[in-house]
C-alpha cells in the first residue's frame, strides 16, 4: 500500500526516488547554485528544492545514506530528522562531516533519504502513586 503525498519540486532534479526495487527510502538530491564545502567536524544545511504535504497521521523521516557515511564520514546530524504533517517549508538536510578531510557537496548529489511512516497519537493515562 502506498500513501499519496503532494509534492512541489523547485529544483531541476527529478522527484525523490527509490534507487532499487527493495529500497525503503527515497533518495534526496542537493539543489545548489554553487558547491558547498563541509570542513572536518563541521555541519552545513543543504537545500533540496523539495516541498511536500504529508497527510495527517503520517510523518517523514530524514536518514543518512550509508554510502556517504562509509566512504566519506558524512551523515545527517539530527538522525532521524522528523518532518511533521503540518510542515510546509523546503526540505533541508543538516549534514555533518565526521571525517578528517573536507567534503564537497555538488548540485545533484544524493545526500540523504526520506521515509514516510504512519503513526498513532497517544493519550496519557496517569497512574496515581499509592
Amino acid at each position: 500500500m502506498s500513501v499519496l503525498i503532494k509534492i512541489r519540486n523547485l529544483s531541476h532534479h527529478i522527484f525523490p526516488y527509490y534507487a532499487t526495487e527493495g529500497a525503503a527510502g527515497l533518495d534526496l538530491q542537493a539543489y545548489l547554485e554553487k558547491e558547498i564545502i563541509i570542513p572536518s567536524m563541521e555541519r552545513k544545511i543543504i537545500k533540496t528544492g523539495i516541498f511536500i504535504e504529508i497527510p495527517t497521521g503520517y510523518e517523514a523521516q530524514i536518514r543518512p545514506r550509508s554510502g556517504l557515511a562509509l566512504r566519506h564520514g558524512i551523515t545527517v546530524l539530527n538522525n532521524p530528522g522528523t518532518i511533521d504533517s503540518d510542515y510546509r517549508g523546503e526540505i533541508k538536510i543538516l549534514l555533518i562531516n565526521l571525517s578528517s578531510h573536507t567534503f564537497t557537496v555538488k548540485d545533484g548529489d544524493r545526500i540523504a533519504q526520506i521515509i514516510v511512516y504512519k503513526y498513532e497519537k497517544v493519550k496519557w493515562n496517569e497512574i496515581k502513586k499509592k
